[in-house]
């Protein structure tokens, strides 16, 4: 008995320091995990139990303005009441409607997009159900927000664009990203994009100085209680968001909003440029749309309007459309053939209305002829039969390389995307596009600025500035003031001022295509120009005979598109002036509008007119 008591004893003995162990041991990891939890990971945890206590808010920064050269807001920001939708928080969604609709209209169509937002996005970001509601209507929605789980009213921003239409087409307009630009854009940027409300670049100066007017996120901290529900806002703590940078440009919203109503419904366009910077103070193209529509997405069927319009009033016909020269060419011919000796200002051609290439018959514009021209006359009349014979006289080489020089045919990068080179074609290019040679007659239809000659009015007002200054200036849509005066384009002083003499008189000499403008109407100041008829049909014999003998009496789509161009003052140029009427009929479509806007651009500048600039101070000097 004795032995089998202290076999017991001593088995209890071990159980006990088998188990005195195995505890031994729970303590010693117990408390090592204590003191790793609240010693070695002391802050992770802290953190951890400040984001259940405190939540942060982004706060989208205020887009960048868009100002014209004189600081005048082309686009801005107002305040904008909207009611917010956050699905997680609201619950039944058909049910929050049902009750938000108490206060305010919701129609099918918002019902159907906030429900379909709700399906394919994280039920925990906000859906923007209505933005700019109006006072009352947002009111109501404050003063019934405790009965109206997960939605919430919201003042932010849209953009605004005061002008208008006037300037759409170059500032361009701004809209909710799409899921293309979320992934274009950085990674660390996805969380503002998607930010009900916020709005990116899409066209024009909006879409190109994107990241200057964009801005950077802030964020706003506050304490919630165990519902989640905001008890204080902690500004002190929080991050404020920093606004974008402001955009000046070079336009003249003053002479750009009159160059828009001058130009009225009409498929037309308008460039204004002062000839010795480059600076562009007018990009205008008409019809035009409201961008206002844009910002909170336009309706289809007020898309479908601006789709099927003939006049295609989304295109920006300054700087995508491209048009023969037509006669508006002949400035550049006829500084060709004076730089290169090979014609003399006082000889004189013969102009019968028209002239024989082998078994073709080219005519003038004039069919019964102009009789003898020399250069300043040819200039002035546009006679065709001169500039046929200068151009066989320099050959296409000549001719392409000082094309070249005045700009035809060469992009430039104005800082918006959509600008189009236009053509200044060239044996190697007629090889290439069509596998044919190059002939006589390819010469002379590229004398006149027709064939395949092409060029946007932005080129034509960079050639009208390059023979009103001689230099080869480029244009530019931003202010720059380090930007250096432009290199002398290489051409004789004497060749210029003969082309200039010439263009003087198409506008004020009789026989000058213009003299019944009779000039700026400006006292002191004389304008130079040139017109232009770029031909889309060619009446038939057959139809002459049926009784279509004029431009009137073609449909509006076959009709010849109208140009001219021109600068002031025409002794000292300062601002050139380019209009295009698209199936005008012929270059007086143009000549009035492009007159009356530089006019007012002259008037616009004190320092333009004869016997003022010596009184400017010099800040007052650098006109519009």
């Amino acid at each position: 008995m004795r032995a089998d008591r202290q076999e017991q004893d001593l088995k209890f003995t071990r159980r006990a320091l088998i188990m005195s162990g195995l505890g031994g041991i729970a303590f010693t990891g117990l408390a090592g995990r204590l003191y790793a939890l609240q010693v070695l990971e002391n802050e992770r945890y802290r953190l951890l139990s400040e984001d259940n206590q405190f939540n942060y808010y982004l706060l989208p920064p205020s887009r960048g303005r868009i100002l014209d050269r004189f600081g005048v807001p082309i686009a801005e920001n107002r305040d904008s009441y909207r009611a917010l939708l956050v699905p997680e928080q609201a619950g039944d969604l058909e049910a929050a409607l049902d009750r938000l609709a108490q206060y305010m209209p919701l129609s099918d169509y918002t019902r159907t997009r906030i429900l379909r937002t709700a399906r394919q996005q994280e039920r925990f970001r906000a859906i923007t159900i209505e933005d700019d509601l109006d006072w009352q209507t947002f009111s109501a929605i404050n003063m019934n927000a405790p009965d109206l789980a997960g939605i919430t009213p919201d003042v932010g921003e849209v953009r605004a664009y005061p002008y208008g239409a006037a300037f759409a087409h170059v500032v361009g307009y701004v809209q909710a990203p799409n899921d293309e630009d979320i992934l274009n854009n950085p990674r660390e940027a996805e969380r503002l994009l998607r930010h009900p409300g916020f709005r990116i670049g899409k066209t024009g100066v909006e879409s190109a100085r994107e990241m200057d007017l964009r801005g950077s996120a802030g964020a706003l901290k506050t304490e919630v209680n165990a519902r989640g529900r905001v008890i204080r806002e902690l500004p002190d703590q929080s991050e404020p968001p920093q606004a974008g940078q402001d955009v000046v440009m070079t336009l003249d919203a003053d002479i750009q909003r009159f160059a828009h109503e001058r130009l009225g419904q009409e498929s037309a366009s308008a460039v204004v440029m002062d000839v010795n910077t480059g600076e562009l103070i007018a990009l205008v193209s008409t019809p035009s749309f409201d961008p206002n529509l844009f910002v909170g997405g336009i309706s289809v069927r007020d898309y479908a309007a601006l789709r099927e319009n003939d006049h295609n009033p989304l295109f920006h016909k300054s700087i995508q459309g491209t048009y023969p020269p037509g006669s508006t060419f002949k400035a550049v011919v006829a500084a060709a053939a004076l730089e290169h000796g090979l014609v003399d200002p006082s000889e004189t051609i013969r102009c019968t209305g028209s002239t024989r290439l082998g078994p073709r018959e080219f005519h003038c514009w004039r069919r019964q002829g102009h009789g003898p021209v020399n250069l300043h006359e040819a200039v002035k009349t546009s006679c065709d039969i001169f500039f046929y014979e200068m151009a066989d006289r320099l050959g296409i080489d000549r001719l392409y390389d000082m094309a070249v020089r005045f700009g035809v045919g060469q992009e430039f990068d104005i800082g918006i995307s959509g600008v189009r080179s236009g053509l200044m074609p060239n044996p190697a290019w007629l090889r290439g596009r069509y596998d044919e040679p190059w002939t006589t007659g390819h010469t002379y239809n590229a004398g006149i600025g027709q064939g395949a000659v092409s060029m946007s009015p932005l080129q034509l007002a960079v050639m009208t500035a390059r023979v009103a200054s001689g230099r080869a200036v480029e244009p530019t849509l931003y202010r720059n003031a380090l930007a250096r005066p432009a290199e002398h384009i290489g051409l004789s002083e004497e060749s210029l001022a003969r082309v200039r003499a010439g263009l003087r008189g198409v506008v004020h000499e009789p026989g000058g295509t213009s003299y019944s403008l009779g000039g700026l109407g400006i006292e002191g100041v004389e304008m130079a120009g040139k017109t232009g008829t770029a031909q889309v049909y060619s009446i038939t014999a057959e139809e002459r005979a049926s009784g279509v003998r004029s431009q009137e009496d073609l449909p509006w789509r076959l009709r010849d598109h109208g140009l001219f161009m021109c600068y002031a003052p025409a002794d000292r140029p300062k601002y050139a002036c380019v209009v295009v009427v698209e199936h005008g009929g012929g270059s007086s479509a143009a000549t009035r509008p492009a007159r009356d806007i530089l006019r007012r651009v002259v008037a616009r500048d004190p320092s333009s007119r004869p016997g003022v600039f010596a009184d400017l101070s010099a800040s007052q000097r650098g006109g519009a």
